[in-house]
């Protein structure tokens, strides 16, 4: 194969964004429906938690 010839990958990184969003309130709205606002919003503490120490170790 030629390599030269190749075009580059298209980025896909903003419909990824989108559809982890999307993925995100749509469970979201699960927890709300089962467990109630509270567990919704202690799920998001739990989250941005988890984000906040990924980010740190990088």
């Amino acid at each position: 194969m030629n390599r030269r010839n190749m075009p580059s990958a298209p980025n896909y990184t903003n419909a990824a964004l989108v559809m982890g969003l999307v993925n995100l309130v749509w469970v979201f709205m699960v927890i709300w429906a089962k467990l109630g606002l509270l567990a919704v919003l202690a799920t998001g503490y739990v989250l941005n938690k988890l984000i906040n120490r990924i980010a740190r170790a990088r």
